[in-house]
């Protein structure tokens, strides 16, 4: 079933919002620099890649991964966002290639996951921030109670605040946020080669490791290389978007390896064990290499590193209800813009969600984010070979390779969201709730997935099709 009654009405619609948006739009830097934080924060949080696998073991994972899971990605994305650059990306991706019900369910399961995971951001911001006060107590409120939750919410005001003024100054402050996020890592690059040239330490490549420590340095691998299609939503606010995503993709993709493998072998070459190593371990790498003041710069990147990652991904999320708006599926207000091109509803509604959901006791599990980002993953894939047969004609001016390459693309991925969710079968989080305990982490994901068909056959497809009545009895 087709909701939208006129495609050349649809296509009118699309051109007249790209003409919004010519007053300003996003430059390929600026582009680059926010497909980065959508996709990492830097070197913070692959800690636990090294600490459960060791050094070689976390470079060749970290050197493969690329290959396997996040080119095929970018390949794709690169080919339908070039020949399909319109706002709400995967989303009308896979509305255009597989109908408006797994429209839909790409929107759900996408704003689902952000649920889980952009708590995650501001508390990255609180745990670094902690580290620089030299109070114990104050150390202490600010792992928990109100200041935590006030300081997470501060972050999450101040990006819905930056986020109003448009794509172009998210982009540029993002361009911003990556020189000063990775300028520590830089002098601490240089200090861990100098350590191994004037010492010899003795690297340490390897270090004893279960198979389930192997296997969680995989999952929070593939966490930290996912999220390439989030720069996907924003392209009616993109500059030339035919030419600057594909080189974005595959250039933000190089720079996520690269700040990811370079601290390691700096870390290699200067003879640390990894053993053990956990989340904000790069503070003591970096104290022992550069003395507090580097540490301290380590701990401040880390601050940067919750903020941009947040700012940019409110950025994307908060497209796809406008998106899913614009098609009926969402009150039309969702919809409304500002004088800089800004879903201003959706902004606010999405940032008063996250806000409440700083708030949950559960646990932020890898598996449930992969489940739900998996299956709308799947999904791109399916629509860029569906759409290959559908539209052959559809002018595509980055093509990721034959239809046979095409199809091959997505069995990297696919292959790696199964095992992912194979290993992280028995994974549980506590609910908080008396008497409840905990539950299945991909119980509940697959329970918040299943819960998109419901939503779409009893709000969203009537409510489509009321707002169709309405607009053919106006014409």
């Amino acid at each position: 079933m087709r909701l939208t009654k006129n495609p050349a009405k649809a296509k009118a619609r699309t051109s007249a919002g790209k003409r919004a948006f010519s007053a300003g739009k996003m430059r390929i830097l600026p582009l680059i620099a926010a497909t980065y934080f959508m996709v990492s924060g830097g070197p913070y949080a692959i800690e636990d890649i090294f600490g459960g696998a060791g050094l070689g073991a976390a470079i060749l994972i970290l050197l493969v991964l690329p290959f396997v899971w996040s080119l095929p990605t970018t390949l794709m994305i690169g080919e339908l966002a070039s020949a399909i650059p319109a706002e709400g990306g995967f989303y009308v991706w896979v509305r255009r290639a597989l109908g408006p019900f797994w429209g839909y369910q790409e929107g759900w399961l996408s704003m689902t996951a952000s649920i889980f995971d952009m708590a995650l951001y501001p508390s990255i911001f609180v745990f670094y921030l902690g580290k620089l006060s030299l109070f114990a107590t104050v150390r202490q409120q600010m792992s928990s109670g109100w200041m935590h939750y006030g300081l997470m919410l501060l972050v999450v005001v101040l990006c819905v605040l930056w986020n109003l003024r448009g794509a172009p100054s998210v982009g540029r402050g993002a361009l911003a946020l990556f020189f000063l996020l990775l300028a520590p890592f830089g002098v601490f690059l240089a200090l861990g080669a100098w350590h191994g040239l004037m010492l010899h330490p003795v690297i340490q490549w390897s270090q004893p490791h279960t198979q389930e420590g192997l296997s969680m340095a995989i999952l929070v691998a593939m966490w930290n290389y996912m999220g390439w299609d989030n720069a996907s939503t924003v392209a009616g606010e993109v500059d030339n978007p035919q030419r600057n995503y594909p080189r974005a993709m595959l250039l933000s993709a190089l720079l996520v390896a690269l700040t990811y493998i370079l601290p390691l072998l700096a870390m290699a070459v200067a003879g640390f064990s990894t053993e053990g190593f956990a989340t904000g371990d790069w503070v003591i790498v970096a104290e022992k290499l550069g003395g507090p003041w580097l540490a301290i710069l380590i701990v401040l990147g880390g601050s940067i590193t919750g903020i941009g990652m947040f700012n940019a991904l409110v950025l994307s999320y908060t497209r796809l209800p406008m998106a899913m708006a614009e098609d009926g599926m969402l009150p039309a207000v969702v919809a409304k813009k500002n004088k800089h091109g800004v879903p201003w509803v959706s902004v606010l509604l999405c940032g008063l969600a996250w806000a409440i959901a700083l708030n949950l006791s559960f646990e932020r599990l890898i598996s449930i984010d992969l489940i739900l980002y998996g299956s709308s993953l799947i999904l791109e894939f399916v629509a860029l070979i569906v759409l290959r047969l559908k539209e052959p004609a559809l002018k595509r001016p980055f093509k990721a390779g034959s239809f046979a390459t095409a199809c091959a693309l997505g069995v990297g991925p696919t292959a790696l969201i199964l095992y992912a969710l194979y290993v992280s079968r028995g994974d549980h989080i506590e609910t908080g709730i008396p008497g409840l305990g905990s539950i299945s982490a991909l119980g509940l994901a697959v329970v918040v997935a299943l819960l998109g068909p419901l939503f779409y056959w009893f709000m969203a497809a009537p409510m489509a099709r009321r707002r169709l009545a309405a607009a053919e009895a106006t014409d």
